[in-house]
């Protein structure tokens, strides 16, 4: 029984974040010098994470019947990421306003050592505005794009390259055939990265305590407290009310998802677990399209745990720094991190940077004072990654619900805990024929029962 337990994945991963823990508080230098090891699992996920996502979006637009269903799929999906981005943005401002973490530690903004923070500001003075937010969508080279992991340049030619073979019909077919094999490849090489995962996370964990120590936590920890206490609430109420909604049980879907939400508890990163996620998605009946379309675009659409993160740090920085703000400066922040938080990645200090490039851009809060938050951000990406990853997964549910890409009787057998058919049949047999649901969406395969 005992070999049963300590052989699944999200037990080893967790006691690697406890043993990382510990190594790091008991030997913070060594804790420290062992950073490498999370730093490698990344470099591993983002090597093949381009190749997945490329081949992902480009089978699920090519396997659609008609241009209608893509844009059906597509606008039903920033429809959702917007509106749940923006209220997680707006539970997050509700609630530094409620608790005021920051109130009454009077710091001088003037007399911060801004040194530390000089690298993100520096890359935030880098990234222009909408205008240049658009203009980088499109890559000036497909090659470049899929070498620096830039999602949404990848979105867009994959897009645009799987809208090219859905249009030439049979004619794609041996380019569809060499897609979907080499996609198969990467999952079995992902499979083989994610093994190192609890040595991964004992790596960064070790690294993290070791670096910043307790006490930094103690000091800031009532931020730290209403940054988790929000994500609990949001995932527990907001994406539970969704997941009823959309007929099925959130407490059984993170059962069946907990290997991901652990190996992002490991490494601070959600998109460690992009490529497996899509896997699992597919094989709990979601269609091979929306999963292809909805979980890459997610990641950078759909970020609540960011958002949350964005409007309590602004915030709790003003009232630190004793920066009076409006109601109307307030919605003003809001409504600028509607549009700063979709260029955010799935990497940890992808928000700092996101932050400071806000923060730089309104005036009014002093971009010194995210100094305060560099001792306790390593620990609040934690609870930004893992919420962003079961928002992503909810809402890829939810939005395939909402298009009739689901298949409801699979997913809700293998929730259960019951065995079911492969998608996918062994190589010398013939291939899984495509089937339709309602609206048409490719991708569904009945399982047997």
């Amino acid at each position: 029984m005992s070999t049963r337990i300590f052989g699944k994945l999200y037990v080893q991963v967790l006691i690697g974040v406890v043993a990382g823990g510990l190594l790091g508080f008991l030997y913070p230098q060594l804790g420290t010098d062992l950073k490498p090891l999370g730093d490698v699992f990344i470099r591993l996920i983002k090597m093949v994470f381009a190749p997945v996502i490329f081949a992902m979006v480009v089978l699920g637009i090519a396997r659609m019947e008609s241009m209608k269903e893509l844009g059906r799929v597509g606008v039903r999906a920033l429809i959702y990421f917007e509106v749940l981005s923006t209220f997680a943005l707006l539970l997050g401002l509700v609630v530094v306003n409620v608790f005021q973490p920051g109130a009454g530690m009077n710091v001088d903004a003037k007399a911060l050592d801004t040194h530390a923070i000089s690298n993100y500001t520096a890359a935030a003075a880098k990234s222009g505005g909408f205008i240049e937010f658009l203009l980088h969508m499109v890559p000036t080279s497909v090659v470049e794009a899929l070498a620096k992991n830039d999602i949404l340049q990848i979105l867009v030619f994959a897009t645009m390259f799987g809208v090219a073979l859905s249009h030439m019909g049979r004619a794609a077919k041996p380019v569809v055939d060499v897609l979907e094999a080499f996609s198969n490849a990467m999952f079995v090489v992902v499979r083989m990265v994610m093994r190192i995962a609890p040595i991964a996370a004992f790596g960064a964990i070790a690294f993290t305590v070791g670096k910043y120590g307790l006490g930094s936590l103690l000091s800031l920890g009532q931020l730290m407290a209403c940054m988790y206490l929000t994500c609990v609430a949001f995932v527990f109420v907001v994406l539970n009310g969704i997941a009823r909604a959309s007929g099925f049980s959130l407490w059984k879907f993170l059962r069946y998802i907990k290997d991901e939400i652990f190996t992002v508890l490991g490494t601070s990163s959600s998109e460690s677990v992009v490529p497996q996620l899509m896997h699992k998605l597919e094989h709990l009946g979601v269609s091979k399209p929306v999963v292809g379309l909805v979980v890459p675009a997610g990641v950078t659409f759909n970020p609540d745990g960011q958002c949350i993160y964005y409007t309590m740090a602004a915030i709790f920085i003003a009232q630190a720094t004793n920066t009076p703000l409006s109601l109307v400066d307030q919605l003003v922040i809001m409504g600028v991190l509607m549009v700063t938080s979709k260029g955010s990645a799935g990497v940890t200090g992808s928000g700092f940077i996101t932050l400071a490039a806000t923060l730089a851009s309104m005036g009014n809060i002093p971009v010194a004072g995210m100094v305060l938050l560099l001792g306790v951000d390593r620990f609040m990406s934690e609870a930004r990654a893992i919420t962003n990853t079961i928002g992503n997964a909810v809402g890829t549910v939810a939005i395939a619900k909402w298009v009739g890409g689901v298949d409801s009787t699979r997913m809700q057998r293998i929730l259960d805990g019951h065995e079911v058919a492969p998608l996918v049949k062994p190589a010398e047999e013939s291939p899984v024929p495509v089937e339709l649901n309602v609206v048409g969406l490719p991708g569904v395969h009945k399982a047997s029962a």
